[in-house]
């Protein structure tokens, strides 16, 4: 297996300016574009933490959506890879 097609869970963390500006909305949307499932939410610090399940290929062209789209609100991005959960369905926001 390729790692385009392994599964693989990524956990993402973004710092800047990332709440209050659309960015949890704006990261949904653009994950149900991709064979993803996660979620994403505000974290009490002022990041947002985004989780991702998938083939490591679809995972990496929503990581490069989501830093196209909001650039100009990262500053710094944070990433680890680890093995797939399994128990994430669909991509939602949560609180």
């Amino acid at each position: 297996m390729s790692d385009a097609t392994a599964v693989e869970r990524r956990e993402v963390y973004y710092s800047g300016r990332v709440q209050g500006v659309g960015f949890r909305f704006t990261v949904m949307s653009i994950a149900r574009k991709f064979d993803v499932a996660g979620f994403v939410r505000n974290l009490p610090d002022g990041r947002v933490e985004l989780v991702a399940e998938g083939r490591s290929g679809e995972i990496r062209a929503l990581l490069e959506a989501v830093a196209e789209h909001m650039r100009y609100y990262i500053a710094e991005v944070q990433e680890e890879t680890v093995p797939a959960a399994g128990e994430l369905d669909g991509f939602t926001v949560r609180y």
